[in-house]
C-alpha cells in the first residue's frame, strides 16, 4: 500500500494548502477601509489563529494601522505577531485553566479599546474551547464537564454549539456587545457545514438564532437534559421564563457595528485535492454526498461507493473519489480517545476486508484538516482491504475495537493512522480514496 498511501497523503496536503489561510486573510484585511491612522485592535482565536494573526499584522503594518493591541489564542504557544498583541493557549478539545485564562485575558484587554477604534476578529474552528469559559455563576467545573458530555452525545456541531453557546462568556454574539461602538470586522474560517456563523466558533460576533426553549429540547433529545449540572438547568429555566436575558439577537444594535463573513472553508480543501490528482493524471471527482451522519456507517458507506467505482471502471484505470465534511460519535464515558476519522476508516476497513476481490486496489484517507482527530495525535488514518487482517495479526480483535469506539488502538496496531501534528489550518474532514484496477 506504500504507493497508494504516499499518493494519498500528497492529496491530504494539498487540500491543507489549497485552505491557504494566510492569503485569504491577508486579502480580507486588506479590504477593510482604512480611514487616516486608525487605531486597530486584533483578535484571532481558533486552530488557524496564529497564520491569520501573522497575516493581518503584515497587511496592516503594511497599511501604517496602529497596532494598538489585541490576542492571539492558539493550541500551542508561540510568538506574538507584534509586540503590541498578547499571544497564549488555551485548552482544546475539552476547555480547561488555559482557556479560562485566555477568556480573562480578552476581557481584559478589550476593555482598553475605544469606541473609535477599529477591531479585527480572526476566527477558526477549536475557538469554542480554546476561550470556553462559563457565564458568571456557572461552575467552570462543570462548563468542561458538559463539553464532554456534548462531544460524546452523537449530537452534530451545529446542535452541539447551539447548547454551547448559551452558556459560554464569549459566544453566541457576546464578543460583538463587548466590542460595540468600534467599528468591527469578523473573517472567519469555517469548520462548519453550511458555513454558518453562528456555529463556527459558537458565534462570538453574530446573532445567537436559537432560543432557550430550543436549547432545553436539544438536551432532552440527547437525553444529557438530567446529567448538567443543577445550576446549568437553572439557568436554561430562568431564561425560559424571562428571569434572566435571551441571548443577543439580530435586533441588538451592537450588531449594527459588525461585519462577518467566511473567507475559507471546505470546500476550497476538496477543490485543491482534486486539483492535485489531476494534475497527477489521476481523473478525480469531488462527491456531492457530503460527510455527515455517523462515522462507522460513513465509512462503510464510502467503501461501498468505492467499490462500484471499481466494479464500474476499465482495466489499468485509476479514480480519486474525495469527500468533505463531518461525521459524529456516540461515546460513554468509559469509551477511549477515539476520533471519527478513525472510526471512518476502521469501519471501512472491514466493509473492504469483505468485499473480496472486489475491494482490492481500494485505498482510503479519512484525516482533519486540523491535523488532529478526536483526543488523539492522529489526524486520521489510510486503510485498505488488507488493514482489517493487518489488525487482526498484530493481536488486536477489529471488530471489538470498532464496536468499542477504539480505533485508534486497533488502526495503531496496523501502523495505518496519519500523524501530521498540527497543520495551521481547520476546516473540517476530508476522505480520499483512491481506486486503482490492474490491467
Amino acid at each position: 500500500m506504500s504507493g497508494a498511501r504516499d499518493r494519498l497523503l500528497a492529496l491530504y496536503r494539498a487540500a491543507i494548502a489549497g485552505a491557504d489561510i494566510e492569503s485569504l486573510t491577508a486579502d480580507a484585511v486588506a479590504s477593510i477601509p482604512l480611514e487616516g491612522r486608525h487605531r486597530v485592535w486584533v483578535f484571532a482565536i481558533g486552530k488557524a489563529a496564529y497564520p491569520m494573526a501573522r497575516a493581518a499584522v503584515s497587511t496592516l503594518q503594511r497599511s501604517l494601522a496602529e497596532l494598538c493591541g489585541g490576542v492571539v489564542v492558539g493550541t500551542d504557544d508561540e510568538a506574538p505577531p507584534a509586540g503590541t498583541i498578547s499571544a497564549m493557549s488555551g485548552d482544546h478539545p475539552l476547555p480547561g485553566p488555559r482557556s479560562f485564562a485566555a477568556a480573562t485575558a480578552l476581557q481584559q484587554v478589550i476593555t482598553s479599546k475605544r469606541g473609535t477604534d477599529l477591531g479585527i476578529v480572526l476566527l477558526s474552528g477549536g475557538a469554542s474551547s480554546l476561550v470556553g469559559a462559563p457565564l458568571r455563576g456557572l461552575e467552570p467545573d462543570e462548563y468542561t464537564r458538559l463539553f464532554d458530555l456534548l462531544l460524546g452525545s452523537g449530537l452534530d456541531i451545529a446542535r452541539m454549539n447551539a447548547i454551547r453557546r448559551r452558556f459560554s462568556y464569549w459566544a453566541a454574539g457576546r464578543m460583538a456587545l463587548a466590542l460595540a461602538p468600534a467599528r468591527t470586522f469578523c473573517f472567519a474560517v469555517s469548520d462548519v457545514p453550511g458555513d454558518d456563523l453562528a456555529t463556527v466558533g459558537s458565534g462570538p460576533c453574530v446573532p445567537d438564532p436559537t432560543r432557550v426553549q430550543r436549547v432545553i429540547e436539544l438536551l432532552h433529545e440527547a437525553r444529557l437534559h438530567d446529567r448538567i449540572a443543577p445550576t446549568y438547568r437553572q439557568y436554561l429555566q430562568d431564561a425560559a421564563r424571562g428571569a434572566v436575558p435571551e441571548t443577543p439577537k439580530e435586533s441588538h444594535p451592537a450588531f449594527a457595528h459588525m461585519s462577518a463573513r467566511v473567507i475559507a472553508n471546505n470546500s476550497g480543501a476538496l477543490a485543491a485535492a482534486a486539483a492535485e490528482a489531476n494534475r497527477e493524471g489521476v481523473a478525480a471527482a469531488v462527491r456531492a454526498d457530503p460527510l455527515t451522519g455517523d462515522a462507522m456507517v460513513a465509512g462503510a458507506r464510502l467503501a461501498d461507493a468505492l467499490i462500484a467505482e471499481r466494479v464500474g471502471s476499465e482495466p489499468g484505470a485509476t479514480r480519486c473519489l474525495i469527500w468533505g465534511g463531518e461525521t459524529t460519535m456516540t461515546l460513554d464515558e468509559s469509551a477511549p480517545s477515539g476520533g471519527r476519522c478513525q472510526a471512518l476508516a476502521l469501519a471501512a476497513a472491514e466493509r473492504l476486508s469483505q468485499a473480496g476481490d472486489a475491494g482490492t486496489g481500494i485505498t482510503l484517507l479519512a484525516a482533519g484538516t486540523d491535523g488532529r482527530d478526536g483526543t488523539t495525535s492522529a489526524a486520521g488514518a489510510i486503510v485498505d482491504s488488507s488493514t482489517w487482517s493487518c489488525i487482526s495479526a498484530a493481536g488486536v480483535d477489529p471488530a471489538s475495537a470498532l464496536r468499542a469506539r477504539d480505533a485508534h488502538r486497533a488502526l495503531a496496531s496496523a501502523r495505518a493512522l496519519v500523524e501530521t501534528g498540527p497543520t495551521g489550518t481547520n476546516v473540517m474532514d476530508v476522505a480520499i480514496g483512491l481506486v486503482e484496477r490492474p490491467r
